[in-house]
């Protein structure tokens, strides 16, 4: 009689310790991929997607390499993570500036502030070395392109919405602007993570310039009352 009481209290003693273990494998799992993921951001951006190792990242981190492979199914699963992690903050960063009631010129001087900050976080670096890598790995380069395009879509979407409201009467369309812009930025990103000072590229020359053309744009909206106001003197 005395076995089968030993065994009907250890059933619930396990079952009790059940959830508590689940619960703090559940903690440990969000620490240890923040851990890693922060590891192989700090790599990415120092030595670049050619050099990382997934035994370094691990180190760093200070967990088993295995456990990369447990969270993340390899290193390309991994960039392609930290990625992620970063593009879906920067992507809601830039919808909200773009939704703000400001002159367009306004918001491009806020988009080269957001990019100066992006520079000093190591993301355009980030985005650069996995643009790079994707050339010659099409599994990579099928996974990167679609994240790389929701730039564009969010570029074409300010674009539209301004020459809307602006009732700009354009000779190109909506979208051929945005493609320029959107182009015009990941030039940018390449030629400042390649080294290519302001000397020889004139970047931030070229960023300046086109504020200057925006607020060029904006001025005729301000015209009219001023030449009203000029006739009503001469009568």
């Amino acid at each position: 009689m005395d076995k089968p009481d030993a065994q009907s209290d250890a059933k619930p003693a396990s079952v009790a310790a059940g959830p508590l273990r689940s619960r703090r494998e559940r903690t440990d799992g969000v620490t240890t991929r923040t851990l890693i993921l922060q590891a192989a951001r700090r790599r990415l951006c120092e030595g670049g997607y050619a050099g990382l190792n997934v035994r370094d990242i691990a180190k760093d981190a200070g967990v088993n390499h295995a456990l990369i492979g447990y969270h993340f199914q390899g290193k390309q699963q991994l960039v392609l993570a930290v990625l992620d992690d970063a593009n879906k903050l920067l992507l809601e960063r830039q919808e909200r500036m773009y939704g703000q009631a400001a002159s367009a010129g306004e918001k491009w001087q806020q988009a080269c502030d957001f990019y100066e900050e992006d520079l000093q976080t190591g993301f355009v670096r980030l985005l650069m070395e996995l643009m790079g890598a994707s050339f010659n790995d099409e599994t990579l380069r099928r996974e990167f392109t679609p994240r790389l395009l929701a730039w564009t879509r969010l570029v074409e979407s300010a674009v539209t919405e301004f020459v809307d409201e602006s009732g700009l009467k354009l000779p190109v369309s909506a979208r051929v602007i945005s493609s320029w812009i959107s182009w015009f930025w990941i030039g940018m990103e390449a030629s400042m993570t390649l080294g290519i000072t302001e000397q020889d590229g004139h970047q931030r020359e070229a960023l300046d310039a086109v504020a200057a053309l925006l607020r060029g744009l904006e001025r005729p909206a301000r015209a009219p009352p001023r030449a009203t106001a000029s006739r009503r003197r001469r009568t």
